[in-house]
């Protein structure tokens, strides 16, 4: 007799739940009235001191830094992240693989191989990584949350997971997501849903949010997340820290479990792989390992370019750096908290020294990119999510048995003229980089005969503030950074207070069925449960230029720093 779904998922549950040692599971249930769960691990008594200092104080490139020059050992960093990983789980439900004893058994590998030969394996010897549960890794599933997918461990690995084994690093967890992966907050029927680690009404985001809720527990300080329609920007943001998605062809992606019939991506959406962490130069850090390493090998449809041979920030080049600020994408009007963040960010840029900030009108792309985006999405009408789910008779999760219907095919025709609307928006969106493309709304006077470039571009990860859970509505903000294919990261400047409850709504005509849920997110919700809550930027590069993008992201984080720290200041308060 087949399993049904549901003991399929509750087997799956003990197995994860019987990787964690007994010693490090908690003595007592977490309170279900408690909503910030950040300080679980170090109440739980189960890390040591030089444990919390390890996992709480030290960001990957200070723990890199440690073990290549042999002052810290990997197998006490990585039981640490361990440990740490463990407690994120109990207090979030994050974790969907845990490896924790292959991850210590390669530590201790590492260690003697340093302590034998005096040289590193690698550029991330050592180095604790954590990984959505996308990735295959030999021995264990990728089960993405779908009862038909598990107790089927990989017999091979994704191309990013052998390249960081071969550079060293440790891989020692995977993480929870959405079912289908076609949602902005991670739940699933086989795990459950992963919480926000600040407050549990909110969502940790998706459709890498388990990533994103263990990072923010500090239970990783580096991992890896994928991204088709903003799935690591908005864990990025929803947790308060930074991320990345590359342009296809910058970090090998192969070898995935996605859910999709083979080749699907060439007709439809190419989703990339890119890290979420605790700093910016970790970040910056995993993109030029990673692109130094030469990884064509693994993944036909990488780019063969070294960090040193991309495009990099225009520092020092006697001029200003060009920022250009997009406040709406003309689909959906920001909140007003969103609005006032970023005026408060504009106004801080402008007074910097060696910044110019650019005021731009994106507002006639937004319409036409979310018809786009929809259309390209639904080439497959979900009928192979719909079939694997009915192998085991599993419904729909909650939020998606109102979204997703299976629906005809595609004709060829269809996708031809979806995949030609995605060229004209790629082409036209070229000219909003240089100053005669007609859409800077503000800048200082051109030299004659000077065209200006901008050099990157600001704008909201969303029309709202972090969403309460299911609450999630338009995908826009980030999803057309996706059918753009340019390179763009997510930097958090500071948290909701008070003052961003004050404002209210204009009282316009919402501009369609999108805008007018995005208002009840303001009007006809307690707004207190915001407070606290990540307030961030996307940051946005021409195609393929991951490295100005970092570049640019650590000029802005140091520049808006001041606004970071007020904040922090008054949270005290």
């Amino acid at each position: 007799m087949t399993d049904t779904w549901q003991e399929i998922a509750e087997r799956k549950r003990q197995e994860r739940d019987s990787r964690i040692p007994k010693e490090w599971r908690l003595r007592r249930a977490i309170p279900s009235d408690r909503f910030n769960l950040k300080d679980v691990p170090r109440e739980s008594g189960i890390l040591t001191q030089r444990e919390l200092d390890l996992t709480e104080n030290f960001d990957a490139t200070a723990h890199l830094s440690g073990l290549l020059t042999g002052l810290l050992k990997s197998v006490d960093v990585t039981t640490a992240f361990c440990k740490r990983a463990a407690i994120a789980q109990q207090a979030t439900n994050c974790l969907t693989e845990i490896l924790f004893t292959d991850a210590i058994t390669r530590a201790k590998e590492l260690d003697a191989h340093y302590a034998r030969t005096g040289k590193p394996i690698g550029p991330l010897h050592g180095l604790p990584i954590s990984l959505k549960d996308t990735f295959k890794i030999k021995g264990y599933d990728s089960s993405v949350g779908v009862a038909a997918f598990c107790f089927q461990p990989a017999t091979t690995n994704s191309a990013l997971v052998d390249l960081l084994l071969e550079l060293g690093a440790v891989l020692y967890c995977k993480t929870n997501v959405p079912q289908t992966m076609a949602a902005l907050d991670s739940h699933n029927n086989v795990f459950g849903r992963t919480l926000n680690p600040a407050n549990r009404l909110l969502t940790a985001g998706g459709s890498s949010g388990g990533e994103g809720a263990l990072i923010a527990m500090r239970g990783s300080v580096l991992g890896v997340g994928t991204d088709i329609g903003g799935s690591i920007r908005v864990p990025a943001f929803v947790n308060g820290l930074y991320g990345v998605k590359p342009s296809h062809g910058r970090v090998p992606y192969a070898g995935q479990e996605g859910g999709a019939l083979p080749g699907a991506n060439k007709v439809g959406m190419e989703a990339t792989a890119g890290p979420i962490a605790v700093s910016q130069r970790d970040c910056e850090m995993f993109l030029r390992v990673v692109c130094d390493a030469k990884p064509t090998g693994l993944d036909p449809e990488v780019l063969e370019q070294t960090w040193g041979q991309q495009a990099s920030l225009p520092v020092g080049s006697g001029r200003k750096l060009r920022i250009g600020v997009a406040r709406t994408d003309g689909h959906v009007t920001p909140l007003p908290p969103v609005q006032r963040l970023m005026d408060d960010v504009a106004k801080t840029l402008a007074a910097v020294g060696g910044i110019e900030v650019v005021e731009m009108d994106l507002s006639s792309f937004g319409p036409q990119i979310v018809k786009t985006f929809n259309g390209i999405m639904s080439i497959d009408g979900a009928n192979t999510w719909f079939d694997h789910l009915e192998k085991t008779g599993e419904p729909l999760s909650p939020w998606l048995s109102t979204r997703l219907k299976r629906r005809p095919q595609k004709k060829i025709d269809d996708v031809r003229k979806l995949q030609a609307q995605r060229t004209d928006i790629q082409t036209r969106f070229l000219s909003v980089w240089k100053e005669s493309g007609g859409y800077w709304r503000s800048s200082t006077p051109s030299t004659a005969g000077e065209d200006k470039h901008l050099d990157l571009l600001i704008c909201p990860p969303a029309p709202h503030p972090v969403a309460a859970i299911d609450r999630w509505n338009d995908t826009n903000y980030h999803s057309m950074f996706n059918i753009l294919d340019v390179s763009t990261g997510i930097l958090p400047v500071r948290t909701f207070s008070e003052k961003d409850m004050q404002s209210e709504v204009t009282a316009t005509k919402p501009l369609n069925g999108w805008d007018k849920v995005n208002r009840e997110m303001w009007t006809g919700f307690d707004r207190k449960t915001y407070l606290g809550s990540a307030l961030s930027i996307q940051v946005v590069a021409p195609r393929l230029q991951e490295r100005r993008l970092v570049e640019g992201m650590g000029l802005l984080d140091e520049a808006l720093r001041g606004l970071r720290e007020e904040s922090a200041r008054r949270s005290k308060l």
